[in-house]
């Protein structure tokens, strides 16, 4: 996939962030007969979808689930053959109040899910595998952006530029303006708004600790607890289809993070106070932190907690004359922070643009 370095190129369209926004919105442009081209900064496609092989199956360590309700991410899984199985929810849940644990009859904590039996990162391999080797340019992190002569936008990168009519940025809000030097002609309110979002997940780790066996499952819990201890506040069950890869998870909040601690250790700690000394032995322990991921979280990411911001009206106007477009999960009107709210960004961006083309497209053709 990893296509020759652009240099001094000409395309219609550059996204910026190959993650399920950015790889929806490409392949939505290409479709309609776009020369479109995703850039992005790290090694691989996915973004936030990422998901850690094991012998018996892949572990989510960023999103995970689904819903029924969600149709766009149901569509996918049906236009890319993608199985998928139900969230465990079977048992009783657990609440953790820092002076005793203390059992619920039934789960209040979770409901009905779907998950990926491949992983999350199946939505964004197979739809990047459905679209041209050169169309996603992987390693290549943009540096700027900037006015192009008032008939376009120039990408900057550190192998060369791009010359676009539109851009998309597919990444948070936050991180773009961190990031990438942007257009001085962009108002203040917007980079304002931009530098104050809440990048989804980027505040917290994510700890999944794998095991041979579900054992909860036969003392009748579910996995599911909430803690006002911590340092996983709320916790869930992990475990792949039929139980195989066995695992537990949680979310460790950065203000939970003790400085000099280590946070796989207090997390078993913590399995062990809710779920019982089976917990203290795991096969392995996985913790992601989302915040010291340089491509998702800029930085004092811990300190934007305003998700009222999330899909905003300002992230649905297109920028710079109509060129510049957003579309992270954080910018979506609906599900913001689902990978349905990324799928249904990347849709409206792709739409956006090719708004924007067709009266040229008319007034050309009349003449």
């Amino acid at each position: 996939m990893q296509g020759t370095r652009p240099h001094d190129v000409d395309v219609d369209v550059v996204v910026i962030g190959a993650g399920i926004a950015g790889l929806t919105a490409l392949g939505a442009l290409i479709a309609a007969g776009q020369n479109a081209i995703c850039v992005e900064a790290r090694d691989r496609v996915g973004g936030r979808l990422l998901s850690a092989p094991t012998a018996h199956g892949p572990l989510d360590l960023g999103a995970t689930w689904f819903w029924s309700h969600e149709r766009r991410v149901t569509r996918l899984v049906d236009d890319l053959d993608i199985d998928t199985f139900g969230q465990h929810i079977a048992g009783d849940a657990l609440f953790d109040d820092g002076s005793e644990v203390r059992r619920f009859g039934g789960n209040p904590i979770d409901v009905p899910a779907y998950r990926f039996t491949a992983g999350a990162a199946a939505l964004t391999d197979r739809l990047a595998a459905t679209l041209s080797t050169d169309a996603v340019r992987l390693s290549t992190p943009v540096t700027a952006l900037r006015a192009d002569n008032g008939a376009g936008i120039l990408v900057s990168t550190a192998e060369g530029h791009l010359r676009t009519r539109h851009v998309i940025l597919a990444v948070p809000p936050a991180l773009a303006v961190a990031r990438i030097d942007l257009p001085p002609a962009l108002p203040d309110s917007l980079i304002r708004l931009a530098r104050s979002t809440p990048v989804w997940m980027g505040a917290v780790a994510k700890v999944v600790a794998q095991y041979p066996a579900p054992f909860w499952r036969e003392d009748g819990l579910a996995g599911a607890a909430v803690s006002r201890s911590g340092p996983l506040q709320e916790l869930h069950d992990m475990s792949g289809p039929g139980g195989s890869p066995a695992a537990l998870f949680g979310f460790a909040p950065g203000a939970s993070m003790r400085p000099g601690r280590n946070l796989a250790d207090d997390a078993v700690s913590q399995l062990v106070r809710l779920f019982g000394p089976q917990a203290a032995a795991p096969q392995n322990v996985i913790v992601q932190d989302w915040s010291q991921e340089p491509w998702t979280s800029p930085p004092r990411v811990r300190t934007q907690t305003a998700h009222s911001r999330f899909g905003h009206e300002l992230y649905t106007r297109p920028a710079l004359d109509g060129r510049l477009h957003w579309a992270s999960t954080e910018t979506s009107t609906e599900h913001a922070g689902h990978i349905e709210g990324a799928v249904a960004a990347g849709e409206r961006a792709a739409a956006a643009v090719l708004d924007h083309a067709r009266p040229t497209t008319q007034t050309t053709r009349n003449r």
